[in-house]
């Protein structure tokens, strides 16, 4: 052992230690701060950076900041002449006698697991030059007597009285009360069931930063809402108005196993309820799903005697390791303590990060001499603010000390790194990953000899995290708290869940009293129930609609399996009885969209909801069946076998609804095993287009439209609504899909190919050289004029011939135009056709079909 100082301190201990002991609301804290001001200098270590920076603001408030310091892993504020130090347990100072009063606040907690070695060790050595203070539970008594035996103990007896008040059920917990749950699933359950009945709840837990649990107790302290739903977070460091703490369940997971709690950990917990002289009282949830939410007859008397078991053992870890080298480190840390009142520590997560990068050779190639190792260990020692487990925290502090074994990070790298985490949109878990992350990157940016540019880093740091904390209180605050209900129940009392409420068509009824009505999942409330009359019915409402939304969500989902849902969906939104159901968003692909549920949904209960948009989806995929042309040209287009030239083709295809002009598509530089693939695929090659032939229909071109309307892609000119009809007259809005330009004159894809089939069959039976003669009444009867038609004609290739002339005096009907075919030719990019010219041949057509 290099320096045991459990045994080297005895002898040099200062007098005046004082062990000041009692349960919860005894004023120990208070008397901690009053004896540190009376002193020239102090500091005092808490257990908790929240308690930390409230006692801080508190002493700053009596000496002045510039005469107070705050120092924590995460945080320091230190004036030049700083005399007063308020720290974590971590991060206060252990072997300068300088200061005149030292304190050590929840000093029992040296028989936490993983932090009790710090605790134990202040405990031991960490004592102040005239006055030095252990503040703690009754059960640290017999370790005070044994290891400080000139410590004098004072017992201080609770200013209130707390009782227990049994087992209720949520809906009949008292106001001003705090339920605490031992999950942040439970947590969130809770709170989600009081914004229905109660307007809402704070939540308060270990994975908020502290700045976020503060605004989330300000809510619950200014009155904004009468309950707190909270983890044991609450047991230490949060003074609340709490009348009464009601517990979700008894048992938690200790980090080892799940386990029931311990009476004194019931007692800290139960402690927050009743404040100075105020009385308080505990009890537990019923209906919260735990089979051990009831406590023993024992435990209750302990709980309101203040009698529990006494400490007989501390975890103790060696304070001052050597660092001749790892392995020196390693054996120093896990020495066992000489004394009988301390106990070996369990592995914390440091010395569970050091002994994996020590079986990784390439993580400590560079880690020689004691200067290095330990740097090294100060590295280990980053807390795990991510709680992620030993394994994952390992490897980003291997990342880091490969950064860092070279000399000190670039304000650069360090800048990058905190930008990366400025980001506040997400949820609430998406940003409790930031925060976490960012406390690490603060926790960095605070040592002296990891970053340049320090206080510039910090300061970003700590602005980061003050920006992220702001956004997640904001989503917890949307989405746990509603402010009208919660109004309205604090005039109102508990007593709306004895009122009726019922549902006929559409209609909310209370009591048989009309108060507003359900347009698709979204209650709209009657102007008429907003009188002072009927509040209390509306309230009422309010409480039972989960249950009718339920009901009705339930109805649609039927409804949609058994096909015969309204459903209607318009410009991306589809909604349902009057109301938005959901909206769709840009996904993968322009075929696949995403369906993002409207927020009226989130009134609906969990599975219910999960139920109906689950509904939804499979709605979707069968609304979207008249397009599965497109999807298998689309599936097409990723195969390996349709070669660059064809897969360009059917992506031009699928973003243009299925047609396209064949000039431009590159159609004619496919080999034939490209072309049969493209005819199994349903798609036809015309003289001018390439198109798929179903997809010429009102309905899939009218969804494909709404597709690429929510893609963000023009999807052209209107269409009717019932029917395509093969011609239509030319507007000057963009032209409708599926149809091809005549002029003044559109015509349909697949009409155009027809006119130009035909024109070819009357070709080829010509042998395909000679001219020929056309008959128009085809194009007639779909209501083209001689213009239209003839321009189609000419952008085909083919080219008019004028009939010869009558012989003077020569009588008789004029001869029919003919016609020969010429490939057109075309400069690249030039599609346009030539102009048609009104005489000659077109004289002669026009007279033909007058004829």
């Amino acid at each position: 052992m290099a320096h045991d100082r459990t045994v080297s301190a005895r002898g040099d201990t200062p007098s005046g230690v004082k062990a000041v002991l009692g349960p919860t609301n005894t004023g120990k804290t208070h008397l901690a701060i009053e004896r540190m001001c009376a002193h020239s200098s102090g500091a005092i270590g808490f257990p908790l950076r929240l308690l930390a920076r409230e006692v801080y603001d508190r002493v700053c408030a009596i000496k002045g900041e510039n005469n107070v310091a705050l120092i924590t892993g995460e945080e320091r504020i230190e004036p030049r002449h700083a005399r007063y130090l308020l720290c974590t347990v971590e991060a206060m100072p252990v072997t300068d006698r300088s200061l005149a009063f030292v304190a050590i606040d929840e000093a029992q907690l040296g028989a936490d697991r993983e932090r009790g070695h710090v605790f134990t060790d202040r405990l031991l050595h960490a004592r102040g030059r005239e006055e030095t203070m252990i503040l703690g539970a009754s059960t640290l008594e017999p370790m005070v007597r044994a290891l400080v035996p000139e410590a004098e103990i004072i017992t201080r007896p609770r200013f209130s009285t707390l009782s227990h008040a049994g087992a209720r059920k949520l809906s009949r917990i008292p106001p001003r009360s705090a339920i605490v749950a031992f999950s942040a699933e439970q947590v969130y359950a809770i709170a989600e069931m009081l914004r229905r009945f109660r307007g809402g709840a704070a939540v308060v837990m270990g994975a908020l930063s502290p700045q976020t649990r503060n605004a989330q107790v300000q809510l619950y302290q200014s009155g904004e809402v009468d309950y707190l739903v909270a983890t044991d977070a609450i047991g230490m460091g949060l003074n609340l108005d709490v009348e009464h703490v009601a517990f979700a369940g008894l048992s938690k997971f200790d980090g080892v196993r799940q386990r029931r709690l311990t009476t004194a950990e019931m007692a800290q917990i139960a402690g927050r309820a009743g404040r100075h002289q105020t009385d308080g009282t505990f009890g537990t949830l019923t209906g919260s799903g735990s089979h051990d939410s009831d406590f023993d007859p024992e435990e209750v008397y302990a709980i309101e005697e203040h009698r529990f078991p006494p400490l007989t053992r501390l975890f103790w870890r060696e304070p001052e390791p050597r660092f001749d080298s790892i392995a020196t480190l390693i054996e120093d840390l896990e020495t066992p303590p000489e004394r009988p009142e301390l106990g070996p520590a369990p592995e914390a997560i440091d010395l569970a990060v050091l002994r994996r990068l020590a079986e990784e050779p390439q993580a400590i190639d560079t880690v020689h001499g004691p200067a290095m190792v330990e740097r090294f260990w100060e590295v280990c020692r980053l807390p795990d603010f991510r709680q992620q487990g030993a394994e994952t925290h390992a490897r980003f502090v291997a990342r880091l000390w490969q950064d860092l074994r070279g000399g000190e990070l670039g304000a650069d790298y360090v800048a990058n790194a905190i930008s990366q985490l400025d980001r506040t949109a997400g949820d609430i878990d998406t940003l409790q990953g930031r925060i976490a992350a960012i406390r690490s990157w603060a926790y960095i940016a605070q040592r002296p000899d990891w970053v340049l540019a320090r206080d510039e880093m910090a300061a970003r740091a700590r602005a980061v995290e003050a920006r992220l904390s702001d956004a997640l209180h904001g989503k917890l605050t949307e989405r746990f708290i509603n402010r009208r209900t919660a109004v309205l129940m604090k005039k109102l009392g508990p007593d709306t869940g004895l009122l009726s409420v019922r549902m006929e068509d559409e209609e909310v009824l209370v009591e048989g009293e009309h108060i507003g009505s359900l347009r698709g999942f979204a209650f709209h409330v009657d102007p008429a129930a907003r009188l002072s009359d009927r509040k209390l019915l509306l309230a009422a409402a309010e409480r039972h609609l989960a249950s009718l939304l339920q009901a009705r969500a339930d109805a649609l989902v039927e409804a949609i399996h058994a096909g015969t849902a309204q459903i209607t969906s318009d410009r991306g939104t589809l909604a349902w009885d009057g109301g938005r159901l959901a909206v769709l968003a840009p996904g993968r692909s322009l075929l696949s969209p995403l369906l993002v549920p409207d927020r009226t949904l989130d009134a609906i209960p969990g599975p219910s909801r999960k139920a109906l948009v689950a509904a939804l989806e499979a709605w979707l995929d069968t609304a979207l069946q008249p397009l599965a042309p497109l999807r298998k040209l689309d599936e097409a287009s990723r195969s390996e076998e349709a070669g660059p030239d064809l897969r360009a083709l059917l992506i031009a295809l699928v973003e243009a609804g299925g047609m396209t002009s064949r000039e431009a598509s590159g159609v004619d530089r496919l080999d034939k095993q490209r072309r049969m693939m493209l005819a199994r695929l349903g798609v036809r090659v015309g003289a001018l287009d390439v198109f798929v032939p179903v997809m010429l229909r009102p309905a899939p071109i009218a969804l494909w439209r709404e597709l690429a309307r929510v893609a963000g892609k023009p999807p052209g000119g209107g269409v009717p609504a019932t029917e395509m009809p093969p011609a239509l007259p030319a507007r000057r809005e963009q032209r409708p899909p599926g149809y091809r330009g005549l002029g003044k004159q559109l015509v349909r894809l697949d009409m155009a190919e027809k006119l130009l089939r035909e024109a070819h069959e009357a070709r080829g039976a010509r042998g395909g050289k000679a001219s020929f003669a056309l008959d128009p009444a085809k194009a007639v009867s779909m209501g083209l004029t001689t213009e239209s038609y003839a321009r189609l004609l000419r952008l085909a290739g083919f080219q008019p011939i004028a009939p010869r002339a009558l012989a003077h005096e020569a009588h008789g009907p004029p001869a029919p135009t003919r016609w020969r075919w010429r490939p057109p030719r075309r400069q690249a990019g030039d599609v346009r056709p030539k102009p048609v010219r009104k005489d000659g041949a077109f004289a002669a057509l026009a007279d033909m079909v007058r004829g």
